[in-house]
């Protein structure tokens, strides 16, 4: 199958938000001013897939890497030509990159993780590229937060890997609805439909279910190190639903479980209602399961018109103040594309404002609001997240440091 092919997305979840717009043409034939050193923590599928595309950027060298697991990092290594001696394996492995002379880190690992290494990354004065979704609980989101503050204290780039905000459809599309095109928005509604996801993890804990290391390799299907579907996959869509009304949720209901899913720890589907300020209603609907209809998709409904945004589709207004707006080939690839542009530009070009994270964690936040009703089967307000702090403890014993 083609790397980054929409079914292939769908059904990986592996991968929104840079305000700043790099187009994928640019992005492609941009000549670098200088080549940055780059280490890659975490050398699984998705990993090597964007370090491929930093490499055709021209303007990065990858020189380290880190992975728990060795074959990976070798097989890592062999690709990009990285010297044995920079190749780092365990867990802590990914400090033993950070004392090393590379420029920048892409932090492509389990999600549970990215807060730490994100945190440490900074501390050692590197520029950050982190993968969606940027923590799994509400500390984590909160230390991201910091990092994002301290890195721009430092004169570091912090980007956040969101693909949706670089398309210049999604972007215009926005902007009118928010200058008020389609009236007073109403409610809203958010889906994320894909058939089932984590095949091949689902094997592997099947045939070593306890297996600690065969558990952090299927970390697709356990809540602490994924987040839960909602949070690691569905956050696309709510991220959206975020930009538009530009704010966060107040409070949230909602349902969900497993109906197909047997391995693993992670609900195979999510229903909740979110409530926005001045009582803007956003309903949200997912699945990780059966065949059939696939999309993500975004609607907003106004008083005097609709914006329809589709991840693999088209965006578009209808209403008073139509926007044709058009079809999005292969937002996955072109939008990572346009996004390493973008961080080199703004190593480069000394602009360290970086604005994808205050966005990148409201709408990671909201997600832990719709799994934490969604879980509770009850009512959770915002401020009572907030306050509560509850952190998702990963079980990591048995594994190597």
């Amino acid at each position: 199958m083609r790397r980054g092919s929409r079914r292939e997305f769908l059904t990986t979840a592996a991968a929104i938000g840079a305000p700043l717009l790099v187009s994928p043409r640019a992005a492609r034939g941009s000549e670098a001013n200088s080549r940055l050193t780059l280490g890659v923590i975490g050398c699984g599928g998705r990993g090597t897939w964007i370090a491929d595309l930093f490499q055709k950027h021209g303007g990065y060298e990858v020189r380290a890497a880190a992975d728990y697991f060795q074959d990976r990092v070798d097989e890592f290594g062999g690709k990009f030509q990285v010297a044995p001696q920079r190749r780092y394996t365990g867990l802590q492995g990914y400090r033993r990159l950070l004392e090393s002379d590379v420029d920048a880190v892409v932090i492509e690992s389990p999600p549970w993780f990215h807060p730490g290494q994100a945190r440490d990354a900074v501390a050692a004065g590197k520029h950050v590229y982190l993968a969606k979704p940027v923590a799994v609980d509400v500390p984590g989101c909160r230390t991201v937060e910091e990092s994002g503050r301290k890195a721009a204290e430092k004169q570091k780039c912090f980007l956040v890997d969101f693909q949706t905000r670089t398309d210049p459809f999604y972007r215009e599309a926005v902007k009118r609805a928010q200058y008020g095109d389609i009236g007073r928005i109403v409610c809203g509604e958010a889906t994320y439909f894909c058939g089932p996801t984590w095949g091949d993890q689902a094997k592997w804990l099947a045939e070593k279910p306890d297996d600690p290391e065969m558990r952090l390799k299927a970390w697709g299907l356990d809540r602490a190190l994924s987040g839960d579907v909602i949070t690691e996959q569905n956050i696309h869509a709510l991220d959206v639903a975020t930009w538009v009304l530009d704010a966060a949720p107040l409070h949230a209901v909602g349902s969900g479980g497993r109906k197909a899913r047997t391995a693993g720890t992670c609900w195979d589907h999510f229903s909740v209602t979110f409530t926005f300020p001045q009582d803007v209603l956003v309903t949200f609907c997912s699945k990780q399961l059966g065949d059939g209809w696939d999309d993500i998709c975004c609607r907003m409904y106004g008083t005097e018109g609709t914006l329809d945004t589709h991840y693999f589709g088209e965006v578009s207004i209808r209403g008073r103040l139509p926007y044709r707006g058009g079809k999005i080939p292969n937002l996955y690839q072109d939008g990572a594309i346009a996004n390493i542009a973008t961080f080199h530009d703004s190593i480069a070009g000394g602009d360290f404002s970086n604005p994808t994270v205050a966005a990148s964690v409201r709408s990671n936040l909201t997600t832990i609001l719709g799994r934490t009703a969604a879980w509770r089967g009850a009512r959770v307000s915002w401020d009572e997240m907030m306050s509560a702090n509850e952190e998702l403890r990963a079980d990591l014993s048995g594994l190597r440091s």
